[in-house]
Order: structure tokens, then sequence, then C-alpha cells
């Protein structure tokens, strides 16, 4: 293994550290205090479920409690190496189908030796309560994200406004306590739950914050921590999003340049600047006529948003683009909305988590005209998302609780990390991954040159895959000089869609699980 992946990546290896196998207990297990019951699905049938009672305020241990819910692969191999945490990002994605996932894509041997354990994190899907601020919120059609008119504007702010006083209304006792920290605070407890001395840890975007807030808390009680897509912890939240929508500007037109190279396919031109410039007249034309009474502009931009995430959803977008603009036939693009841009409506549950854990975690601006001057300057270089995402996260200046500082991650006392970024990823830009790089002491970063996918590893690329499978055997690094410590060539670009059948497949199970907004 460790030989494999030096030959397929150019990178020297070494160990970090020496391997200790997890000492077997209760049949080869840690004793648990949880109760485990079969809850497998046909795509994950070794599925089981248990719930865990956390304070609701750490502080207050004795006080009011709150429900987890939870998910496990159990190990099979002789070898146990403990817990293996996963989760999905967000924040507020679920981590129970994830827990299936991780255990049936990585090696069979590899995932063997882990009781994969998946989580909803506080507020979060089948845990209580589930928070769920303002039902509707996102039901079509919406105003247009770009605020043109001062009634554009004004619209958008009391969308927003009223997004925040219905939390604060619902959930007036839980919203102090929904935070990184206090979901790091939860982490500890299903460690002891399952009585672990130590975890492992495998997080997604956002995830990759939690597991260094985590790690920060408690150094000692991580034994390894892998994380993908890494959020930059020095711009948590408001700096993140605006540095979010440059990329994803960049990311559309790479997008529209693909589209021009399969001119072929598309019609749609061969110059990715007038195909560009064509994608912005349709969502001009939507706002005054939205596509089957249910895509306007700004549920256009959540359609495409996903193509920012995966290049594997290109085709579909691409096929729906060019049926509206060239054969002017609206269905495929509302088709694309309701299989990509309607998860922001059906996921009420995860949205209303992501505003209340980001609004509290860290400060923003509460002064509207600091949004206004900062993203209508972002707009004039990348109007693709900028408005949209300014939009999603305007709640924030309204928040009803006090924000919180943002965690200083620096750790100097922790085994390798294994982190893994792909340069031009959008939705967690590059620098992230560089700046946790220099604040995690020893931790060994993975690149995946050329790459825009965001969550990388167990997608295809076999590099990748190579070194998280080495690191989770026996703790292997690669080391390098520069800045990353291996580069892995990006997989190839996405072909256009030979024919359309019944029940194609569109885009990986992983990124349906990591979700399209963090």
């Amino acid at each position: 293994m460790k030989k494999r992946a030096a030959a397929l990546c150019g990178a020297a290896v070494v160990v970090a550290g020496t391997f200790t196998a997890v000492p077997a207990r209760a049949g080869g297990a840690y004793a648990t205090g949880l109760t485990w019951k079969k809850c497998g699905t046909a795509d994950y049938p070794t599925l089981q479920c248990a719930s865990l009672e956390v304070p609701l305020d750490h502080a207050d241990p004795g006080g009011r409690k709150i429900t987890l819910a939870l998910s496990r692969v159990p190990h099979t191999a002789k070898t146990f190496q403990g817990p293996l945490l996963v989760n999905p990002g967000g924040p507020g994605g679920s981590g129970l189908k994830l827990a299936g996932f991780v255990a049936s894509a990585l090696p069979r041997a590899v995932a063997a030796q882990y009781d994969v354990i998946g989580f909803d994190p506080r507020g979060v899907g089948a845990g209580k309560p589930a928070l769920n601020c303002a039902p509707g919120h996102f039901n079509p059609v919406r105003a247009a994200s770009v605020p043109a008119t001062t009634a554009v504007e004004q619209a958008g702010l009391t969308r927003a406004k009223s997004f925040a006083d219905a939390c604060g209304a619902k959930y007036a006792r839980e919203l102090p306590h929904m935070n990184t920290l206090s979901t790091a605070r939860d982490m500890d407890r299903i460690r002891r739950a399952l009585g672990a001395p130590r975890i492992n840890y495998f997080g997604y975007s956002y995830g990759t914050y939690l597991g260094a807030v985590y790690a920060k808390l408690h150094p000692d009680r991580v034994r390894r921590m892998v994380l993908d897509s890494v959020v930059d912890p020095t711009g948590v939240w408001y700096d993140d999003n605006l540095a979010q929508d440059s990329a994803f500007g960049d990311r559309h037109r790479a997008f529209m340049t693909w589209v021009a190279e399969h001119d072929a396919s598309y019609r749609l031109g061969t110059d990715p600047q007038k195909v560009e410039a064509t994608w912005y007249a349709m969502r001009t034309a939507l706002d005054k006529r939205p596509a089957g009474g249910t895509v306007g502009p700004a549920e256009l931009e959540d359609t495409f948003l996903p193509g920012g995430y995966y290049n594997g959803y290109w085709p579909y977008l691409a096929e729906a683009f060019a049926a509206y603009v060239g054969e002017k036939d609206p269905g495929p693009l509302v088709e694309a909305y309701e299989d990509f841009g309607a998860a922001d409506a059906a996921a009420e549950n995860g949205y209303s988590v992501y505003t209340a854990v980001q609004c509290r975690d860290a400060g923003w601006p509460r002064d509207w005209r600091q949004w206004r001057k900062d993203n209508w300057a972002v707009h004039a270089k990348a109007p693709f998302m900028t408005w949209n995402n300014a939009w999603y996260n305007a709640p924030c200046a309204f928040w009803p609780t006090a924000s919180l500082r943002p965690v200083d991650v620096a750790n100097t006392e922790l085994p390798s990390v294994l982190l893994f970024q792909a340069t031009h990823d959008a939705a967690t830009p590059y620098q992230g991954a560089a700046a946790v790089h220099r604040l995690l002491r020893g931790s060994s970063l993975v690149v995946e040159k050329n790459g825009g996918n965001h969550g990388i590893t167990l997608s295809g690329n076999t590099c990748l895959d190579e070194h998280l499978a080495a690191y989770l055997t026996d703790g292997t690094v690669p080391r390098g000089r520069g800045e990353a410590d291996a580069q892995c060539a990006a997989l190839p670009g996405p072909k256009p869609l030979v024919a359309k059948t019944a029940g194609q497949s569109r885009g990986s199970t992983l990124h349906r699980l990591l979700g399209f907004r963090g």
C-alpha cells in the first residue's frame, strides 16, 4: 500500500508514529452504553442506529437534554482501530447515511477495522429537537437575487429578517447553544458513550472546521483525523462566504468554457464569454417569465450551483441550458431545478441549523450598508452567485443571539492530520487548506492539482484514495518539501450525455450526501 501510493503520486512516504491497534474489549470492541438497532437500507444493509442524550448546555450538564441520532457500521476484522466518526459538512448536514457510504467506499480491509460512526449534529434530522424555523422559506418563485432596485433589496431584507425572527420565536432556548463548540462537545459525549479513549475522524467541508475545533478542545483524544475540502478558519464565516463568491464565479466560467468546448452537443457557441453572456440573458428572461411557473432567476442560480461543487452535474445542466435557449423548451430546466435546485426548498431543517450555527459562531456585520458595499464589490467580478449567497446568509444580520468568537484552531499537540484539497474548489477555496496545513503542526496536505470538485476522496481518484487508505491503515502520510506534501492529477472532465435513459444516474452518491451548500 505504501509503495503503491508513492509510485502513483510521486510522493515520499513516512509513517506517522508507531501503529498501535486498539485493544479489544467486550467481544472485540469497546463496551458501549448505546443500544444499537438494525436500520439498514438496500444500499447500506449493515447500518445500525442508536440515540444519545446530551446536555443542551454543556455548562449545565444536569439541565435540559437533547437527543442526537447516531448510526454505525460495525467493524468485522480482528484488528480493531476504534470508532471513525464521519461528518458531511453543512453545518446542518445529516451524517447517518454517510457512515454507510464511507464504510462501503473504503477498501474492505480498511473499513473492516473501524466502527464507522455517523451522527446527526444537534438540531439536525432524526435528532430532537430538529430545527425548522420557517417552513416554505425557499418556495418558488422568489424575488431575483440581484437587488437591482430598492424594492427588490427591501424585499430581500424583509424576508431575511422574518426568518431570523421566526427562529428566535420558535427556538429561543436552543439558539444560544447552536454553535460549532457545542457540537464538538457533543462529539466527545459520543466518544464517551462509545467507550473509546480516542476517536478517529473523517470530515468534509464544514466538517473540517468541526474536526479542527474538536482537536483544539481535546488534542489528546484524537487518534487520526482526515479533513477533505478544508474550510479557512481565519475567515469564519462572513469573509469565507465572500471568498466563496469569487471562487464560484471562476467555477461557473469553467463550466461555460466546457459548454463552449462541446458546441457540437449544445449549439451555444464556441466562445466561452458569449456562452456566459447567453446564460445571464437566460437569467434575465426568467425574471420576466419563470420557466414552468417555478424557475425564476433565484431558482436558476440554485439549480446551477451544484455544478460549482461537482462537474459530474455539468452534462445535465448543459442539456437544460441548451434546451431553454436553443429549443425554447423550459421542461428540462424545470426538471433540472427539481433534481438540483429544489434541494434548498427540501432541506428546511438543514438551512435552519446552518443559519443557527453560522450566525452564532462568529460576528457578522449588523449594518446592512457593509453587506451592500462588500457584495456589490464582489458581484462586479463574480455575478454568478454573489447575491444569492448574500441572501442565503442575510438572516445573520438580524440574528436574535449574540455571536461568539471564532475558535483559533492552531494546534501543536496532534498526531499527523491528513488534509485533502482540490486547487480550484469553489465551496472551500484552496487557501483554507493551506492555512490549516500551517496551523496544524505536523499535518500533511495532499492536493488534487487542477481539480475543481468539492469532496474529492472516495470519488474515483485512485491516487487520493491510496493516500487515504494508507493513513487509515497504519498512519502513513506523505511528506514533501513544498506547500503540498503530495499531488494527484485531477480526474478527466465529464463528457456530454450520449443518450437520456430512464433512471439515469445524476451524479455521485457522495456529492448527494454532502449537499449543495457547504
